[in-house]
């Protein structure tokens, strides 16, 4: 079975190479009644790259992981899409859409990590 910390790697590693924007790592295990331990935040510039970041981050973690996601949500408009990797939260917005949910401001009690864009 694959570590967190593997998969968050793998994860960032994917968004990075398909030059996702703004990537945050919220690290929610501190936190009592939280919905999973990590989200791994990021935003594309348009609904075609958002889709390319989410297809990419599929198969990067199948071919280095073994590990699908449970659940992909958002797709169909690509505004925002969330991928489940049970203990990871994975959330691929559009810019305007990042700052309406605000996900980090909401979740401002866990330590939120900056991870740099490859651009």
């Amino acid at each position: 079975m694959t570590s967190n910390k593997t998969l968050i790697k793998h994860i960032t590693d994917a968004i990075q190479e398909r030059k996702g924007q703004q990537i945050t790592l919220v690290d929610l295990t501190g936190l009592d009644n939280s919905v999973c331990d990590y989200f791994v935040i990021c935003e594309g510039t348009s609904n075609t790259q958002i889709l390319a970041i989410t297809d990419h981050i599929e198969d990067y973690v199948r071919e280095h992981c073994k590990a699908k996601p449970y659940s992909c949500e958002g797709q169909r408009n690509a505004l925002w899409i969330a991928m489940d990797y049970g203990d990871i939260m994975v959330h691929i917005f559009n810019h305007e859409a990042r700052q309406f949910y605000d996900l980090e401001h909401l979740w401002s009690d866990a330590a939120l990590t900056e991870i740099p864009s490859l651009s």
